[in-house]
């Protein structure tokens, strides 16, 4: 077989410029969820050894505790940024967990906003208009939702 000498052989040991740009932007997407998981996971651990410091009585499985009253929805975790921000001034563990929990709902966010750019980057225009909706939608949901407002 002969090659002219016009055309470009691929070889095995190289990727083509589109692979590359596609296999980093997996790359990208892929830190930011690790990063987020472990960073939210982290966080909410800290909060909770630190309740369990601050309150010796959730360690003990058996006694005067109930754990129905830790659960219920009467139980003084914080509900607003305001109340968070109160929480964690105070050295609450609950705040931490609170703030846990808040880099696990947006981490998928992030995602998606890491997903915008990273089509720019592959100047995917379609797909780029497509996730920025998407974007939009789920910060609009946060609007919609009273989480934001």
């Amino acid at each position: 077989m002969t090659v002219r000498s016009d055309e470009q052989v691929p070889r095995h040991d190289q990727e083509a410029p589109e692979d590359v740009r596609v296999r980093r932007v997996e790359l990208a997407i892929s830190l930011v969820l690790r990063i987020g998981v472990t960073t939210s996971i982290a966080i909410t651990a800290a909060g909770l050894a630190l309740m369990f410091v601050h309150h010796p009585a959730y360690g003990h499985l058996s006694g005067s505790f109930s754990y129905h009253r830790l659960t219920s929805t009467s139980t003084p975790f914080p509900h607003t940024f305001s109340q968070l921000g109160a929480a964690l001034d105070a050295g609450e563990g609950r705040g931490l967990v609170v703030v846990g929990i808040l880099v696990l709902i947006l981490t998928p966010v992030l995602r998606v906003a890491v997903s915008v750019i990273s089509f720019l980057y592959e100047r995917d225009r379609a797909m780029s208009l497509v996730t920025l909706f998407v974007l939009a939608a789920l910060v609009g949901s946060f609007f919609l939702g009273g989480v934001l407002s």
